[in-house]
């Protein structure tokens, strides 16, 4: 496509996809070149959250109209290129844990504003879930338990062949299913709408000329507007004077267009928020201990380091999943020894 090798850049760094990024020829090079994007899924890799629609880019042609600041789609033969982004990602600018500037705060406060506005009915795009299988319009309760249930058979259930017995030793069975279901229930009934699912600071982009972009729609869904605000506030780690700030612009935003999509907020966001951080415990101990490679001999700096961030998300998760106690870190850490000693050809395969 690119009609020159040298001008490709990549396989960029990536969980899900391989990614390569080229001009497309006969550009004007006294210009800078618009770039383009080419993604093809990774082969055996484990997914661990839920999808909803078929294709990225057919919803991101969907929502060109409705949503700024998000790559242009074109067709090249067979497949379709997403306009790469030139820039650094919010990450890049300001690193987990700090204030963003109030210029990208009301960007992202905007984004929330498009999105509350994109209702089920305006996207055809087509699904990869059943209509059975899909919570009903303003259901919060369902659509939450919608989720917990993909954690609970797609990434907790499907995996115990290799992590049921280190689950175990953390003191994690199939019954913290139940205690979350009864922690967070009764969720206020909002109507449904658009959401990213995924908005963290390495997916969105900063221009030169400080407009934000999001990318990465893949994980996009539809559903309770809150579960976006929650999902955002849990990977952004926003200081708490500007956690508590965006919360309450992103009530203002979305009554300001479809009124009613902040019902009950105050008392759901802290039960949503609780079901992230029990999510993130059982995708962050099989991600952790896959992190530790596929080598005959564990490296003593990646098992450390693995242990700290399991002991870490087991103590958030304690409440919401009902533990009883957190395991100390010399028991999390010979936990993990003994299971990369009896893995090695899952660690082969599944390595990342």
């Amino acid at each position: 496509m690119s009609g020159n090798a040298n001008v490709v850049e990549g396989p960029l760094q990536g969980y899900h996809h391989e990614t390569y990024v080229f001009p497309l020829p006969g550009g004007d090079e006294t210009v800078e070149q618009v770039r383009w994007k080419c993604r093809e899924p990774r082969a055996n890799l484990l997914w661990f959250d839920r999808r909803c629609f078929a294709s990225e880019e057919q919803l991101l042609r969907a929502l060109q109209g409705h949503i700024t600041g998000i790559p242009d789609i074109i067709q090249a033969g067979p497949v379709g290129l997403q306009r790469f982004i030139e820039g650094e990602t919010l990450g890049a600018r300001y690193g987990s844990g700090r204030a963003i500037s109030s210029s990208l705060f009301l960007q992202v406060v905007e984004l929330f504003r498009q999105l509350v506005a994109v209702r089920p009915e305006v996207l055809t795009v087509k699904r990869t879930c059943e209509p059975k299988d899909r919570a009903t319009e303003g259901d919060s309760s369902g659509f939450l338990d919608r989720l917990i249930c993909f954690t609970e058979e797609r990434v907790y259930q499907e995996n115990l062949g290799a992590f049921e017995v280190l689950f175990g030793s953390l003191g994690v069975d199939g019954d913290a299913f139940k205690r979350l279901r009864k922690h967070v229930s009764g969720l206020t009934e909002r109507p449904f709408c658009l959401l990213h699912a995924d908005l963290h600071r390495e997916n969105f982009v900063v221009d030169r000329e400080d407009r934000l972009w999001t990318i990465d729609w893949e994980l996009a869904m539809l559903g309770d507007p809150l579960y976006d605000l929650a999902t955002h506030l849990y990977l952004m780690r926003y200081p708490r004077p500007q956690q508590r700030r965006m919360a309450q612009h992103w009530r203002d935003a979305v009554e300001g267009v479809v009124p009613g999509s902040s019902a009950g907020w105050e008392e759901d966001l802290p039960r949503l928020l609780d079901y992230k951080r029990a999510q993130s415990l059982f995708t962050d101990v099989i991600r952790m201990s896959l992190s530790l490679g596929a080598g005959p001999v564990g490296d003593e700096r990646l098992l450390t380091r693995a242990g700290g961030k399991i002991q870490r998300v087991l103590a958030a998760a304690a409440e919401p999943l009902g533990l009883e106690r957190v395991p100390g870190m010399r028991q999390i850490t010979g936990s993990l020894v003994r299971w990369y000693q009896d893995h090695k050809e899952f660690r082969t395969e599944r390595a990342l």
